[in-house]
């Protein structure tokens, strides 16, 4: 298997980079008087006095800006607070926005920092950090030979990050064998769809692979619903494994078409009990009634876990597969006068029954693990179906195709649902209005 990989997954890959946790819930704040000044004037006091006395009498070495100097402070004050909580420059603050439309440039994975570790949490689908065999759990140990430094997530971005064209050698670190791996990967950048498959696939099933949720991920998931229920789409598998995420807004839009106007989907709570925000449907269609079963894994996250949660918990959704990653905090993102940015934690998610989902995850009603090898198989057929799945299969990737079990218990309990009931009729197109 390793050796099939190599072969396959010597190509372009990239890096969504500028999101730590993995395309985490963020919301850009734009109000600056939502986060008034609570008495730092004597710390800041304090922070001047130590700044010019280090500029006017350190020895060791050149001397340091207060620029310089000001910049690692504020690094280690975020970094202190959460693995989620960042001081974003000018550049990284660009990164991110790009990121969030759906532009990135990089090797493909998404990545988080997990104990004390840069950890994949998902590679990006369809791109050819996948292709490559990066998997889920991964870490990111090298780059060029050199070991990953403090601090690690920024030193994981700068370094892997990189002018389209050229080489990066990766090194990573798989938990689950020992081995060690080094890739070399050409960067790219990536203009990503996030349906990624969206087909019937057995009469009356529709399948929605979703790989991630940014700006165009609601627009496409109701084209790929409208065109499905067009083909007589009567219950639906939603794929989610490895989808890390992304914005909370789109989270909600992907749900509306599944729950009432004025429903909650999902709320947010801060440190004050007043800073509860409450997001809820928005759609002026029917609400479409046909079952859905969830796919769902380790590598999926955020945004993920919202829709997940708000379908379990209003019993809309079968679950099924892997418990979820666990990632129910948000990030708002405040700009600075300067043009850079605070990432800070300033609330967690719950879903409509009051659960937080943050270092928890969502526990599957149908528990069907996947090995990290089949995995690496499954991905590897999903990208190559133009292969078919007989001795033409075997013979380019070297093993027998195999069956997605989650996949097929999902077919096997929608099947059984639609025999049970029959289906109710087409409610009309799906209203997209925005929160």
């Amino acid at each position: 298997m390793r050796a099939v990989l190599k072969r396959i997954l010597v190509v372009l890959v990239w890096l969504m980079v500028a999101l730590n946790a993995a395309y985490l819930t963020v919301r850009i704040a734009r109000d600056r008087d939502l986060f008034p000044s609570s008495g730092v004037q004597a710390g800041a006091d304090r922070f001047r006095e130590v700044v010019e006395l280090i500029r006017q009498n350190y020895a060791g070495g050149p001397e340091p800006s207060a620029g310089k100097l000001t910049d690692t402070a504020l690094e280690d004050m975020m970094k202190s607070l959460d693995p989620h909580s960042e001081y974003l420059t000018r550049k990284h603050f660009d990164s991110l926005q790009n990121d969030l439309r759906g532009e990135f440039g990089g090797i493909g994975v998404q990545i988080e920092l997990k104990d004390h570790r840069v950890t994949v949490i998902a590679p990006i689908a369809g791109t050819p950090g996948e292709q490559a065999g990066i998997m889920r759990g991964d870490q990111i140990v090298g780059v060029n030979g050199k070991p990953i430094e403090d601090p690690l997530l920024t030193n994981a971005i700068e370094r892997l990050r990189g002018r389209p064209g050229t080489s990066v050698d990766v090194t990573i670190h798989r938990p689950s064998t020992g081995e060690d791996r080094d890739i070399s990967i050409t960067r790219e950048i990536i203009r990503q769809e996030t349906v990624r498959l969206a087909e019937i696939v057995e009469p009356g099933i529709g399948y929605i692979q979703l790989t991630q949720f940014n700006e165009q991920s609601a627009v496409e998931f109701r084209k790929a619903l409208e065109k499905l229920e067009g083909e007589g789409m009567h219950a639906l598998i939603l794929d989610l494994r490895n989808n890390p995420g992304g914005l909370l807004d789109v989270a909600v839009e992907v749900a509306q078409p599944f729950f009432n106007k004025g429903e909650l989907v999902v709320y947010t709570q801060g440190r004050k009990p007043e800073s509860r925000r409450n997001y809820t449907a928005q759609g002026d269609a029917p609400r479409r009634n046909y079952p859905i079963a969830i796919l769902v894994n380790s590598g999926s996250a955020s945004a993920s876990e919202v829709v997940t949660g708000a379908l379990h918990d209003t019993h809309r959704a079968v679950v099924i597969g892997e418990r979820t990653f666990g990632k129910g905090s948000v990030q708002t993102v405040i700009p600075l006068k300067n043009g850079d940015a605070l990432r800070l934690t300033t609330a967690r998610y719950y879903t409509p029954g009051g659960d937080v989902i943050q270092e928890v995850g969502i526990q599957p009603d149908i528990e069907v693990p996947v090995s990290v090898e089949d995995e690496g198989k499954l991905i590897v057929q999903r990208l190559r179906r133009d292969y078919g799945d007989g001795a033409a299969f075997r013979e380019r990737f070297g093993f027998d195709h195999i069956e997605d079990r989650q996949l097929n218990v999902a077919k096997d309990m929608l099947r059984g649902v639609l025999a049970m009931s029959p289906p109710e009729p087409k409610p009309a197109a799906i209203a997209t209005t925005s929160q």
